[in-house]
């Protein structure tokens, strides 16, 4: 079991949600702001299997340029989303760790 971390530019979240709930894929989501991908950004938190990986890549992928096709960005030197695949039992290492 994996998680996918992914913070996603505001600019294409309804568009991705709409994609991978669509696709039956089970995540959380929170507001994020801060100094890493500067503001405008929501964190999905996306349990899966290594096999679905792929799959998942294609599918955030394929919703950020159905935005794009629909409502062109003004500015080219933007991200649309940055993610981290983490292994369930190195993630609950950490969480037990922050928790202390």
């Amino acid at each position: 079991m994996k998680l996918l971390v992914c913070i996603i530019d505001h600019f294409y979240v309804e568009e991705v949600e709409k994609e991978l709930r669509g696709k039956d894929y089970r995540m959380t989501e929170l507001a994020s702001t801060g100094g890493f991908l500067r503001k405008g950004n929501k964190t999905f938190l996306i349990g899966l299997e290594e096999k679905d990986h792929e799959e998942l890549k294609e599918a955030l992928q394929s919703a950020c340029l159905n935005v794009e096709k629909n409502k062109p960005r003004r500015k080219t030197d933007i991200h649309r989303y940055t993610s981290f695949l983490i292994d369930v039992k190195d993630a609950a290492l950490f969480l037990q760790s922050t928790l202390k």
